[in-house]
């Protein structure tokens, strides 16, 4: 498995992870210490399917537990994601 990178510069972050060469991201904004914008994932024609995406959307759940933010699921993978998994919503906004 390939390491998850993080990487914050002001109000904006994202996770990114390498697989195979092709580079995934999600891609979030900061708007206070407890709150952030889940805004795109994106995830290379080559690795659809693969469960690329699911993989940053996990680690987003599980850093918001960790720094106890709350996520606004803008983007629409992150939002269907959070649809399927009922034992996120302890970490998404209202």
């Amino acid at each position: 498995m390939s390491e998850i990178a993080r990487e914050i510069t002001g109000s904006k972050a994202r996770l990114v992870r390498v697989v195979d060469g092709h580079e995934t991201e999600l891609g979030y904004s900061i708007a206070s210490p407890t709150l952030v914008i889940a805004d795109h994932t994106s995830v290379p024609d080559a690795l659809r399917g693969t469960g690329a995406g699911l993989v940053l959307a996990e680690e987003l759940v599980r850093l918001a537990r960790t720094e106890g933010f709350k996520i606004v699921p803008l983007c629409p993978f992150v939002n269907a994601q959070r649809r399927k998994h009922p034992d996120w919503a302890d970490v998404f906004a209202a």
